[in-house]
């Protein structure tokens, strides 16, 4: 099968190797759309010496199964979560996925709207259910709860403010900036939602959050961006002993005082820790794209397959993904109808 191995520079190389075979409780998937995220053009340029497949967004066909996987047989259509920096990635023809992190695809889904979903919509989910604590959709919230989401318009972002909707946390103070259109139709203004721009400035930030909170307090924010002064702005409004989680490690948040419940929020303990939480999560998402009461996220087509996976990762190192996700078609099935 060819693979695409991206190194330093986002050099991108298409190789020949074998296709994997699926452990007890993997399954082996025909890639027909991979998606995209940041971190597969920060593993090859941050981490030293890295060269692999970076990609995990999987959505295609079960090519085999592992001995231990009862839910899924060859030929179902499904996204999965692909583990981060293993082997068996999805910009690839054939990918590895665990039965866990899994799901059936509906068949009003496309595999380019599920190639959205994985990763992006479980970093979501975990960093507002587990690290902030706040309720599931399926025992929504009963009082008002103001939630800032920093960074509205990106996938995590706007998955986050998805499932807050779905949950009933409301008011939602969405950060966003050339995105705002997209985010206004994902937020509820008659709950008191809103939207801050943060390219009028930091500050103008700051007072827009106050301005959205009409006197309430501030005691969760999901930041999804993490970066250029958003976790700043966010403390300058957050309760002293409020909830932050951010989607960046490695890094040191210098400005977060003691007091405030900070989390990172690690999508890979969907692999780990949070693995029943992420059965459960992936198969509410799939039924609420059967029912139409969840959606995935925009998606622009990479032309080329594998061939145009270095252009899409530079297009995101380059900040050019605004409201949208690059996918990459990877392969083509005639299905039936």
């Amino acid at each position: 099968m060819k693979e695409a191995q991206i190194s330093k520079g986002l050099k991108t190389v298409i190789k020949d190797v074998p296709i994997p075979e699926p452990g007890p409780d993997q399954l082996v998937i025909q890639v027909i759309v991979s998606g995209s995220n940041p971190k597969d053009w920060k593993y090859p340029e941050l981490i030293a010496n890295y060269s692999g497949n970076s990609g995990d967004d999987i959505a295609g066909i079960v090519h085999s199964v592992g001995s231990n996987v009862w839910e899924f047989k060859p030929g179902d259509r499904v996204a999965s979560f692909h583990e981060m920096i293993t082997p068996g990635g999805s910009f690839a023809e054939y990918a590895v996925g665990w039965q866990h992190t899994t799901f059936h695809l509906p068949k009003n889904v496309s595999f380019e709207e599920a190639s959205t979903i994985p990763l992006a919509a479980m970093t979501s989910a975990i960093g507002l259910h587990l690290r902030l604590g706040l309720p599931d959709p399926w025992t929504p919230a009963k009082e008002s709860i103001p939630l800032v989401v920093y960074g509205g318009a990106g996938a995590v972002g706007a998955y986050a403010i998805k499932l807050a909707v779905l949950a009933n946390i409301h008011p939602i103070i969405a950060v966003a900036g050339k995105g705002e259109k997209f985010v206004e139709s994902i937020i509820d203004r008659s709950k008191g939602d809103t939207i801050v721009d943060y390219r009028k400035g930091d500050e103008a930030v700051v007072q827009g959050i106050k301005d959205a909170l009409k006197g309430a307090k501030l005691q969760y924010a999901y930041d999804a961006v993490s970066e250029h002064n958003s976790y700043t702005n966010i403390v300058k409004v957050l309760e002293p002993n409020g909830h932050l989680t951010l989607v960046l490690p490695g890094k040191k948040y210098e400005g977060v005082p003691e007091s405030v419940n900070m989390t990172i929020t690690m999508v890979g303990t969907a692999h780990k820790e949070d693995k029943d939480f992420a059965y459960v999560y992936f198969r509410y998402i799939a039924r609420g794209m059967a029912e139409g009461w969840f959606k995935a996220h925009p998606f622009e087509v990479v032309p080329g397959g594998l061939e145009g996976v270095q252009r899409g990762l530079q297009n995101l190192k380059d900040g050019k993904a605004s409201g949208v996700k690059y996918v990459f078609r990877i392969g083509e099935v005639k299905e039936k109808l």
